[in-house]
């Protein structure tokens, strides 16, 4: 699920919090880091409650339509086609979401309902949706044709969502791109078979990963003053004091990629901090890393720092 962009992302905001702390405790970081990618499966999770309750408001919807005095013509009231859309029951009955959900109380969808009501109105109203309640006898493929037209077309876009969201956990505004794309990928490429082990991907994708996300934390922050070192006669119009903070870290961050990661290539590692500090930094600091970094590749290769493992790795 965790991409090595979004591991980077992570500790970066991890360096930047420890030295923002008066009382600064390696161990205490590492914590904060180990908690702060955990919230992005919660997150995960939590968006697949969301179908879980969209479907029950369908079932929920219906029965009380039956029992009006007078039939309403709404399609979704008569057709049982979404409720019993195997995808959303697969999801639904999935032991590892439904006690996960439950251990961590991660089900705001039943207190903060407004979403489900919300989602399943503007459901009702499409025409894709109306085609789907008609069909007599829906395939795996239809059922999950639906489901991800409801993802892409109605809930991945509400600002709403997004906003509520970022109010629950401050963390989940980074991770929430991410995820989506997950469960898009997972959606489309799930079936009966492969859903007991395919719904819910492990946070990482190799035990490399999250060694990798510890080691980093751990080289960037024991080895600051000699990182800051590295930096210092490298940008001769700038002291080190004006440059942003940053823009600092993630220049540690790719000296400490060079020189302590011997598997990861020089131009990964110089592509993906110039595309996280057009994110996370000033305007022009991706052009100002950039020129640093190349200065720094030169030196190592020429006093022979750089030893990487492999072809490709320049």
């Amino acid at each position: 699920m965790l991409t090595r962009r979004h591991i980077r992302v992570k500790v970066l905001q991890s360096i930047y919090y420890f030295h923002q702390n008066r009382h600064q405790d390696l161990g205490v970081q590492e914590k904060f880091l180990w908690h702060s990618l955990d919230q992005m499966r919660d997150l995960y999770l939590l968006q697949l409650q969301l179908f879980v309750e969209i479907r029950k408001h369908a079932e929920t919807y219906r029965k009380r339509s039956k029992n009006r005095f007078t039939q309403s013509q709404d399609k979704s009231s008569s057709s049982i086609n979404f409720i019993n859309n195997k995808l959303l029951l697969l999801i639904e009955n999935n032991e590892e979401l439904k006690d996960t959900i439950e251990k961590k109380r991660l089900n705001y969808w039943e207190l903060d309902d407004e979403f489900v009501h919300t989602f399943f109105g503007e459901l009702r109203e499409k025409d894709w949706f109306i085609d789907y309640l008609s069909i007599e006898d829906p395939s795996f493929k239809d059922d999950k044709e639906v489901v991800v037209r409801l993802f892409k077309e109605i809930i991945a876009p509400n600002e709403g969502l997004y906003q509520y969201l970022e109010e629950k956990r401050l963390t989940w505004l980074d991770d929430y791109p991410l995820v989506n794309t997950t469960i898009l990928k997972v959606f489309k490429r799930v079936n009966p078979s492969n859903v007991a082990t395919f719904l819910i991907p492990d946070l990482y994708k190799s035990f490399d990963d999250k060694e990798y996300a510890l080691q980093l934390l751990r080289k960037v922050i024991l080895n600051d003053e000699k990182l800051s070192k590295e930096i210092k006669g490298k940008t001769p119009n700038w002291d080190q004091d004006r440059i942003a903070v940053m823009d600092m870290i993630i220049l540690k961050m790719g000296i400490a990629e060079f020189l302590h990661f011997p598997s990861i290539p020089v131009r990964v590692t110089i592509n993906e901090y110039l595309e996280i500090a057009k994110e996370y930094s000033t305007a022009k600091s991706s052009l100002f890393i950039n020129g640093i970094l190349d200065k720094l590749v030169k030196e190592y290769e020429e006093e022979g720092k750089l030893n990487k493992i492999g072809r490709g790795l320049r």
